[in-house]
């Protein structure tokens, strides 16, 4: 049962829409090799602004996730693609529907 994720809110810099579009596709096989990462969506809430939402058992594997190689390549890149620094919330699960 998934109990914590992480909302992570993108603001792509004019003109590096398509670069962060790329950067969120590039990052699905990191995750896939992620076990605590139960759930990962790459997400475009409008024309330059993004997000990732992910979701974990527990809080062990929320804070594996977070010292991972995403979140290292996300910061790494913070400074060329994005407007202003990734705003990350942690959020608890309430209720999750996922195949079984």
């Amino acid at each position: 049962m998934l109990k914590t994720a992480l909302f992570v809110r993108l603001e792509a810099k004019p003109g590096k829409e398509m670069d962060v579009e790329e950067f969120l596709k590039a990052g699905l096989p990191v995750v896939q090799e992620e076990p605590a990462t139960i759930a990962w969506f790459g997400i475009r809430l409008g024309p330059s602004t993004f997000g990732i939402f992910d979701a974990f058992p527990d809080e062990a594997g929320r804070e594996a996730h977070l010292t991972g190689k995403v979140a290292a390549a996300l910061m790494a890149k913070a400074g060329e693609l994005f407007s202003e620094p990734p705003s990350i919330e942690k959020v608890d699960v309430l209720a999750s529907k996922l195949p079984a």
